[in-house]
């Protein structure tokens, strides 16, 4: 009898239609709304949920999950403290990973690139669009240090809430901020039964017109 919970057994049969170097349109981004609209059409829970992976200047990695909050021709926006893991790790490695694991459509896009940034006042017009709560939440919590107890972190929301009560205006806290990531390949994956999946990777060429470059890769 198998073990249901053995990972060995446990396949999924991929049946989709072909991802076709020919149908890409000629930069990378155009592809991602286009898969992008399909995840958010498709009803998955949290489509704009990416999994961002950074590394020491000495290679040992790490890796979280975090919401994608804009993407244009510049890259991949998210937000974060400063003074977490993951903003130390790119503040010394700015070299970062991006996966978008869209499983229920049997796609994945996974972007590598390095990230910056952003400016301050780009910052601030996304920190007002959060809500209030979320808003003291970024100013609670010292993101990635170690705490004494959950007690502490909820004292430390208490008395933000007592200082700035709902409808107050929350300043932004001058260690949070965005990320951009300037993609410098952005793979395509499309999953298909017998594991012979569509890998086509864009590869940023600088000089070579429109600037990009697709190649198939072996699954």
């Amino acid at each position: 009898m198998t073990d249901p919970l053995d990972p060995a057994a446990m396949r999924e049969h991929y049946r989709s239609t072909p991802l076709d170097e020919a149908e890409l349109p000629a930069e990378p981004m155009e592809q991602f709304v286009h898969w992008f609209k399909d995840a958010a059409s498709g009803r998955l829970h949290e489509p704009n949920a990416m999994i961002v992976s950074t590394a020491t200047p000495d290679g040992r990695p790490s890796s979280r999950t975090v919401l994608l909050k804009h993407f244009d021709d510049r890259g991949f926006v998210f937000y974060t403290s400063y003074a977490s893991r993951k903003g130390r790790e790119i503040e010394a490695n700015p070299h970062v990973s991006l996966l978008f694991p869209w499983h229920p459509l049997t796609r994945q896009v996974v972007v590598t690139g390095t990230a910056a940034r952003v400016g301050r006042d780009e910052t601030a017009a996304y920190f007002r669009t959060r809500p209030h709560g979320s808003q003291l939440g970024a100013w609670a919590s010292p993101q990635s240090s170690v705490l004494a107890s959950r007690g502490e972190l909820l004292r430390r929301y208490e008395e933000l809430a007592g200082r700035y009560p709902a409808g107050e205006q929350v300043p932004v806290p001058p260690e949070w901020g965005g990320y951009r990531v300037a993609p410098e390949t952005v793979e395509f994956w499309q999953g298909h039964e017998n594991r012979l999946h569509d890998r086509l990777r864009y590869v940023r060429v600088p000089g070579e017109p429109g600037g990009w470059r697709v190649e198939r890769l072996a699954p």
